[in-house]
């Protein structure tokens, strides 16, 4: 069996008829009509007024916490289990990052925890739609209008998905996107923040082009970035943006198949099916209830002795040195022993899936041997 990779973007004509053009034009930098095109069809999308495209998904992170005047001597409260880029943004702007443990069911960030972390100098919360699946954004959002708190949606992983039949990222002051070589749709790397708020989307902008302002060239009446996406970019976002709904039909095929399979192997658990809740299927994760994170990890390497790439579980964020903490987080600290992220990408067939599904079941059978 070729290698299987965890992840792997799907690029056809449509992106290089458009990147060509591009660079037939030569306006491959960041001005070109692709860019408020790319920004304009990304805001249809998704039923809302602005899309400000940026670098990257980390970036979009960085400049929502800029565009809500959040900093030092502030606090913004995130999930424990997080990729780390969600922290490290909150730290960019000098502010203080307060962690909270997740949900064991949906692996967001738990709402019943976040009250009680809420002070005089907390200024948003932050939550994430891990994996592809809403958080629970009802009492979030109940708890920021009661406290007067900013909400800033990582949706990096989640585009298109939804929580009763709103899109996550519509939720929250500003929602933010990744375009990174493995996310639901691509542009190699790139990011995007939508927002409701005609304010906030001014502010971004102002902020991602060097402070300048837009009616007196290079006059600059703030301290800036150069946090700008380019033309190329934006010519492969748009093609891939069209095909997003198609990506998204197919990928939560992938996750029905192999959740078909894997049910048959006892102690593998699943984020649960709820009808008020559409994820999107990321990558396809799943728990192994026994033997935790020695069972997992010899799982990913009896995976990759078989042609199969995998990936655990994020660290949970105070893991790492510049986050240490004496809290405990037991739901993230048990996910992240115990979870396992399975290759899920448009081309995968069903017999690859197969497959996959036959190692791990073959694996399951020796370690009880």
């Amino acid at each position: 069996m070729k290698f299987i990779p965890v992840a792997q973007p799907s690029l056809g004509k449509e992106e290089l008829k458009l990147a060509t053009f591009c660079i037939k034009s030569t306006w491959i930098s960041s001005a070109g009509k692709y860019i408020n095109t790319f920004e304009n069809e990304f805001a249809k999308y998704f039923h809302i007024p602005h899309a400000i495209s940026c670098s990257n998904g980390t970036i979009a992170l960085h400049l929502a916490l800029l565009a809500l005047n959040i900093g030092p001597g502030d606090e913004v409260i995130l999930p424990a289990l997080t990729f780390v880029a969600t922290a490290n943004a909150i730290k960019y702007v000098g502010a203080k990052p307060i962690f909270i443990d997740v949900d064991p069911n949906t692996w967001n960030i738990d709402p019943k925890l976040i009250e009680k972390a809420i002070t005089k100098k907390t200024k948003a919360i932050m939550p994430v739609h891990l994996y592809g699946y809403p958080a629970d954004m009802n009492p979030i959002m109940s708890l920021a209008k009661k406290y007067k708190l900013y909400v800033v949606e990582d949706a990096a992983e989640a585009h298109g998905a939804k929580y009763y039949n709103k899109y996550v990222g519509t939720f929250g002051d500003i929602g933010c996107f990744s375009f990174y070589g493995n996310k639901i749709i691509t542009t190699g790397e790139g990011g995007m923040l939508i927002t409701h708020s005609k304010q906030l989307a001014e502010k971004i902008k102002l902020l991602k082009n060097h402070g300048m302002s837009p009616i007196k060239k290079y006059y600059h009446p703030i301290i800036g970035y150069n946090y700008r996406m380019t033309n190329i970019q934006a010519a492969i976002g748009i093609a891939q943006l069209k095909k997003m709904n198609k990506f998204i039909k197919i990928r939560n095929e992938i996750s029905t198949k192999y959740r078909k399979e894997l049910t048959k192997i006892p102690n593998i658990q699943f984020q649960p099916i709820n009808k008020d809740i559409q994820s999107v299927c990321w990558l396809f994760s799943c728990l192994l209830k026994s033997g935790g994170k020695i069972k997992r990890n010899s799982l990913i390497k009896y995976l990759k002795q078989n042609s199969i790439d995998s990936r655990p579980f994020f660290y949970p964020i105070t893991k790492f040195p510049m986050y240490k903490s004496n809290k405990h987080f037991p739901v993230s600290q048990m996910l992240f022993q115990q979870g396992i992220n399975l290759p899920t990408f448009i081309d995968l067939k069903t017999t690859q899936i197969k497959y996959i599904t036959h190692i791990i079941n073959k694996f399951y059978s020796k370690s009880t041997e």
